[in-house]
């Protein structure tokens, strides 16, 4: 009877402490970016140095893998990443991709088009803020402006 007790004891202490460890999970992001791109790996740089753990991976095909992610040409960033079950397409701010995991919306993911100067990752001033696009719920939508 007590190894019984002992057991529920365990199991009902396990079933509280396993939602707050995934709670507080490193979140795990794939880059896809070119061989050569240096604002790329510095974009990778800023996620890992706000708490995200990344890899990268050369690719040659990112305008491919984009279009298949359902990101539109005009709306592709300069590298492909996937987080949780959504893509993130160039140098959007860490902030709305925490937004992005955190409210979870049914979308396939948000990009921030071309390679806008002062965004995280690219060099110069920021002289306007950044419009980040939804993806995936039809035509690009305003997602976040930063």
């Amino acid at each position: 009877m007590r190894k019984l007790l002992t057991f529920v004891a365990l199991a009902v202490g396990l079933t509280f402490v396993t939602p707050v460890a995934a709670q507080n999970s490193t979140p795990k992001i794939t880059i896809y970016k070119h061989p050569q791109c240096g604002c790329c790996q510095a974009y990778a740089n800023h996620l890992t140095n706000n708490g995200f753990e990344v890899t990268v991976k050369p690719t040659h095909d990112l305008g491919a893998m984009s279009r298949k992610a359902g990101i539109p040409d005009d709306f592709q960033g300069c590298h492909l990443g996937y987080v949780d079950g959504y893509v993130v397409s160039g140098h959007v701010p860490v902030n709305t991709v925490k937004r992005l995991l955190s409210e979870r919306p049914r979308i396939k993911g948000v990009t921030l088009p071309g390679m806008p100067m002062g965004s995280p990752g690219m060099n110069g001033q920021k002289t306007m803020p950044f419009t980040i696009y939804e993806v995936g719920s039809g035509t690009p939508k305003v997602y976040a402006v930063e």
